[in-house]
């Protein structure tokens, strides 16, 4: 009960940093880029893409035996690659602009370089997750349903709050530290979980 618990908060605070990193990117663009609508189609591009990657990718990993532990170890490596926002984005943004005169073309290539790689990372935790929270095949349709509920409420309230709120009361570095902070916390936590058997199970199952 206490680790479906935990999944389940995890998956919320994935939703809630993924939304929340989304949104302040047009806060971080703005300043070179402004914050046209090429700049906010930018932006939803490379999420969608690194997302579709991110869940190829964890539907592949959960195949091999699935865990707690690497769960874990996946929210440490997502927490610590937002950094890559803080300490490379006026870098980013002032080689693009020099160096790409097309709006569309900056706004883009400056996405690319300051969210893919963290939102692929993020991306995998939803389907890994799922195979965590499956016991049986007659249930995994309504254990992915509910971890998609929840993640995606998780989705919303980043979304409200980091648009209504967060960006009024601190900084967008502070903000990407707390959503780091955030996940580094679960995933230690989950790293510090006992091992349970049924982890094990499910690789057997699946097989």
């Amino acid at each position: 009960m206490l680790r479906t618990a935990l999944l389940l908060f995890m998956s919320f605070a994935m939703g809630f940093a993924i939304m929340s990193s989304e949104l302040l990117g047009g806060r971080i663009l703005a300043p070179n880029f402004g914050s046209s609508i090429f700049v906010w189609g930018s932006i939803i591009t490379v999420y969608m893409l690194a997302l579709s990657l991110g869940y190829l990718l964890g539907g592949q990993w959960s195949l091999r035996a699935p865990n707690f532990r690497k769960f874990g170890l996946l929210f440490l490596v997502a927490g610590l690659s937002l950094l890559h926002i803080v300490l490379f984005d006026q870098w980013a943004m002032e080689t693009v602009f020099l160096r790409v005169e097309d709006p569309r073309g900056g706004a883009l290539l400056a996405s690319l370089l300051l969210f893919f790689g963290p939102t692929v990372i993020m991306g995998i935790a939803a389907p890994y997750g799922v195979r965590l929270l499956v016991e049986s095949r007659e249930s995994s349709g309504r254990a992915a349903g509910f971890l998609y509920f929840v993640s995606t409420l998780g989705s919303a309230l980043g979304t409200i709050m980091t648009s209504f709120y967060l960006v009024v009361w601190f900084e967008i570095d502070q903000i990407i530290y707390c959503c780091t902070g955030l996940l580094v916390l679960l995933g230690v936590i989950a790293c510090l979980m006992p091992d349970n058997a049924k982890d094990h199970h499910l690789t057997e199952g699946g097989n």
